[in-house]
């Protein structure tokens, strides 16, 4: 019933724009044959250009182009896996650097959800573009996010079977995961199961030895330990089913898929021990700790159902393609109340219990349940086509039309919000090599404009302008200058409120960490955003090493209205926020709300440079042997490259943070965040580093990836001498090895064939990033283990392909 109402809409949609009159002109050339990319004719390859079917065509350079020798080098194990791999690619750096998810196409068509493809091996994949911001515009979409664009074979089948184990080298918990992926890419058509399960075992303070807050723990012998009985990893478990199916109509270029999809996520946590104070008759007290039977628990329950299509197809000289795709997520959480331990303060007072004597068992004071219904529907449907003739070259053009229902309902608020939007993009060519204005280079002109009308915010507007410059081959310039707003999500407008209990606060008014309740949830009175950014970039094809390519990107935000986390609990935050911070008596913190807050404005500059490289390595077989092959994926890794050598690659990035403040309310305090303040218990670093490096040699290979964050820190509010805290730089390096082990036993049929084994060390030097205070102790709250309870992390999979 949910895809029938999903595919109602598009076809709605779809019927709205058949009024517009068809403009008689050639279909959008941005992608090479996008009518035929799926029609499977044999394993032939149809080049034009020495570009593949279902490659997008534009005026910008890629970020990164993996073909098939580069994607088996880095030795994912799906889709997904490979998309993790290259995050530093495909994630945009726009804004605040926190932008949208990549924009992701199949064969050049724009699809509903990534969940059509995710589960996919990499073997399926003939070739990985990962195109800048600006080409989002060609698609629908303002220029914050990236676009991916994977072009699979005409022809594979595989059934899948990976069994996953993982863990800490110091042990504590494990992980496991099951899954099985059937994927068949035949005559123009896919389909796709896949089934999946994982299990995580729980990890506890004690296992790890975190030093407890002091006031804490028992003043008896006997009593429980709350470290026992406070995790750092919760039990949970997950399943997922998922069955996709797509569908080109052979020679009349259109194409249809569809995509269910049902989850079931469930965690059990636990916040500690009751406690009580007692005191006798004759002034004596003593902390007790107890319910080690009963601890305070937190059960969280999630099922999601998912339901998506899309239609491409065209209509006279334009392409129209429309997606649409449902979620319905239902959530529980049960979190244990308190004890109410008055009778035992009485007794103890009155003298029937011993302040240092057996605790009764008390009444089970129930549990406090935040129950959350979400509801979305998000619906897109773009047309695609060329204008007119220009000097430079054609005139691209696509309008967009877009319909969102969103909708939360839990037991504290009712959040709701519809969004109608349309928008147009402009690709307009100034001029071009070896035609008009050629003596300049290539140059095109993008403008972009769109309105959307919201239920809960009106109107709000976006538009954008930007230019192209390909000044020589293999160097291309850009600039861009967009103006969006944006209304909160409806998440962090409706979420339902929770509180947990005992959570391990660093309070830097005095310097102390402490046991606080913290509560979580949305914000009905955040206001809607508005965003100005700047980026110039270059992207330079090295001409001095191949398959080498360096870019360079400036980005410039400004916004106003900014919604964001609540941040470090400083004096000036407290005397800015004075109603979301509780303390007792004696000034001790005890609660504090954490929901999301508005910002009166926000300012951030940085650089982001980034090199990628691949080749190959080894010697090169002779005569006839290098030829490329037919496109027909194997149920394995498949052999070295088409010359027979091995492959290399290595993706480095860069950024420097130059700008990053905060203004937290008219008139109120600013916050540097590159200088002593914070929005969370973790500073930003001025310097970040991302590397992913592998070598394939066939049967065999390995991928290295590293990650660094310099030195930053946050500072207290001056009146405690142990306040200001300091975070040292930190390296991590990851290592995962693979082979096929068929193929090294040199098994071409039975149990051995396609059979895979990967081994992952993630972390292997072990290295944890030490937080001091100004006088040089870790404070409680920043203990290695509660920042990261992993440390070395290794795991072993095992991958049988039939």
């Amino acid at each position: 019933m949910l895809a029938i109402m999903i595919l109602r809409y598009q076809f709605l949609l779809g019927g709205a724009f058949a009024l517009v009159p068809a403009v008689p002109v050639m279909a959008q050339t941005v992608v090479i044959s996008a009518a035929d990319s799926a029609q499977g004719l044999e394993d032939e390859i149809i080049v034009q250009g020495e570009r593949l079917r279902g490659q997008v065509v534009v005026e910008q350079a890629p970020v990164l182009e993996l073909n098939e020798q580069d994607i088996l080098a880095i030795g994912a194990t799906s889709i997904a896996d490979l998309m993790g791999a290259i995050s530093a690619q495909t994630g945009s750096s726009r804004g605040r650097g926190n932008g949208e998810p990549p924009v992701m196409l199949v064969n050049g068509i724009r699809i509903s959800s990534f969940r059509e493809l995710r589960s996919y091996p990499p073997e399926a994949i003939a070739k990985v573009e990962v195109l800048p911001e600006e080409v989002a515009q060609r698609f629908g979409y303002p220029p914050d996010r990236r676009v991916v664009n994977i072009i699979l074979k005409d022809k594979y089948s595989s059934k899948e079977l990976e069994l996953q184990v993982e863990a800490p080298d110091r042990g504590g918990y494990f992980v496991n995961e099951q899954e099985f992926t059937w994927l068949r890419i035949r005559d123009g058509g896919r389909f796709n199961v896949n089934l999946e399960a994982n299990d995580t075992s729980m990890l506890t303070e004690a296992e790890r030895g975190v030093i407890q807050a002091e006031g804490s723990q028992s003043d008896v012998a006997g009593d429980p330990d709350p470290a026992a009985y406070r995790s750092l990893v919760a039990d949970s478990m997950g399943l997922e089913a998922t069955v996709n199916y797509a569908k080109a109509v052979l020679g009349s270029g259109t194409s249809i898929s569809l995509n269910a999809t049902y989850e079931r996520n469930e965690s059990r946590s636990l916040s500690g021990l009751n406690a009580v104070l007692l005191t006798d008759a004759g002034g004596n007290t003593a902390f007790r700790t107890f319910g080690a039977d009963d601890p305070l628990e937190r059960y969280v329950t999630n099922d999601s159902y998912s339901a998506s299509a899309s239609l491409s197809r065209p209509f006279g000289g334009w392409q129209m393609t429309a997606t649409s795709d449902a979620v319905i997520s239902d959530s529980v959480t049960r979190i244990d109340r308190r004890a109410d331990s008055s009778d035992l303060v009485a007794a103890a007072l009155a003298g029937t219990l011993a302040i240092d004597g057996e605790i009764p068992q008390l009444a089970d004071p129930g549990q406090d349940i935040a129950r959350s219904k979400i509801r979305t529907s998000t619906n897109k449907i773009t047309f695609s086509g060329n204008l007119l003739d220009l000097p430079a070259g054609e005139l691209s053009t696509t309008f967009d039309l877009g319909f969102d229902w969103n909708r939360i309902e839990s037991d504290d608020t009712r959040t709701s919000r519809t969004r109608l939007r349309g928008g147009t993009n402009l690709a307009i060519p100034i001029a071009e090599s070896g035609g008009a204005w050629g003596a300049i280079g290539d140059v095109t002109l993008n403008l972009n404009a769109s309105v959307e009308d919201l239920s809960d915010f009106g109107t709000l507007t976006d538009w954008s302008s930007g230019v192209t410059w390909g000044v020589a081959r293999g160097l291309t310039l850009s600039a861009t200058y967009i103006v969006n707003e944006e209304a909160p999500s409806i998440s962090n407008l409706g979420n339902p409120q929770v509180e947990t209990l005992n959570v391990p606060v660093f309070d830097f008014v005095n310097g102390e960490t402490v046991l606080a309740t913290v509560i979580s949830g949305g914000n009905p009175d955040l206001l809607a955003e508005t965003q100005r950014d700047w980026k110039f970039s270059a992207n330079w094809e090295l001409p001095f090493w191949k398959d080498a390519r360096f870019s360079a990107e400036y980005i410039r935000n400004r916004s106003r209205n900014v919604t964001g986390s609540f941040p470090a609990l400083t004096a000036e935050v407290e005397a800015a926020f004075p109603d979301r911070v509780t303390r007792d008596v004696d000034g001790t913190l005890t609660e504090i709300n954490r929901r999301p807050v508005t910002f009166d404005r926000t300012s951030a500059e940085r650089l982001v440079f980034g090199l990628v490289t691949r080749g190959s390595i080894g010697k090169a077989r002779s005569g006839g042997e290098g030829q490329a092959r037919q496109r027909r994926g194997p149920p394995a890794f498949g052999p070295r490259g088409g010359d027979g050598r091995g492959r290399y690659f290595l993706n480095l990035t860069h950024t420097i943070e130059l700008d990053n403040t905060i203004l937290i309310a008219p008139g109120g305090p600013l916050l540097d965040l590159l200088d002593g303040d914070a929005t969370s218990t973790t500073p930003i670093s001025r310097h970040s580093t991302g590397l992913e490096g592998g070598v394939f040699l066939g049967v065999v290979g390995g991928r290295v990836s590293a990650r660094y964050s310099g030195s930053a820190r946050i500072d207290g509010s001056g009146t405690a001498s142990n306040g200001d805290l300091h975070f040292g730089d930190l390296a991590t390096f990851d290592l995962r090895l693979f082979a096929d082990l068929g193929q090294i036993l040199q098994k071409e049929a039975g149990f051995w064939k396609g059979f895979r084994v990967s081994f992952r060390a993630n972390n292997i030097f072990d290295a944890r990033r030490r937080v001091t205070d100004s006088n040089g102790d870790v404070p409680l709250s920043y203990q290695p283990s509660l920042i990261d309870p992993n440390g070395r992390y290794l795991g072993l999979e095992l991958r049988k392909m039939f």
